[in-house]
């Protein structure tokens, strides 16, 4: 086999290598553009609120000592008005509002990802909406809307 023959075979089994990288790229790529499903961040609108007996209907923040945010969203909430209570899995900050400490079981029945998270329970015991809150203004914002309808 002559040296140009040779050459020209390497060429095609390299392209064709090459083609087959590319090929996984692009599926990759599409499959990153798709994304992940995202994981769902508590309890789903309209799901049954874990301790209802015991909490009852309002606005439920679940808090944490150690969070940056937890103690502005604390005080934001303070000024609402409503029932609000504040929940903690750990120890608690201290707060004008009713205060649960060591409440890890309902931290994992509400399916909290992360502090501070606000969960609004309706009258008839289900949830409304439960989304993080990252500042005083997020919670303060979520309660407009929610006001709104």
């Amino acid at each position: 086999m002559s040296f140009e023959m040779t050459a020209l075979l390497l060429s095609w089994v390299a392209i064709l290598l090459l083609s087959l990288v590319v090929a996984g790229l692009v599926r990759q790529v599409h499959a990153l553009a798709r994304g992940p499903q995202p994981a769902a961040l508590g309890l789903a609108a309209g799901s049954l609120a874990p301790g209802f007996d015991r909490l009852g209907p309002g606005l439920l923040l679940f808090l944490s000592a150690d969070c940056g945010a937890c103690p502005d969203v604390l005080a934001a909430a303070e000024s609402l008005g409503g029932p609000v209570q504040a929940i903690f899995s750990g120890s608690a900050l201290s707060s004008g509002l009713p205060v649960h400490a060591g409440e890890q079981a309902l931290f994992e029945a509400y399916k909290i990802p992360a502090t501070p998270f606000a969960v609004l329970v309706g009258e008839t015991g289900r949830v409304r909406s439960a989304e993080p809150v990252g500042s005083a203004a997020a919670l303060r914002e979520l309660m407009e809307l929610e006001a709104a309808h």
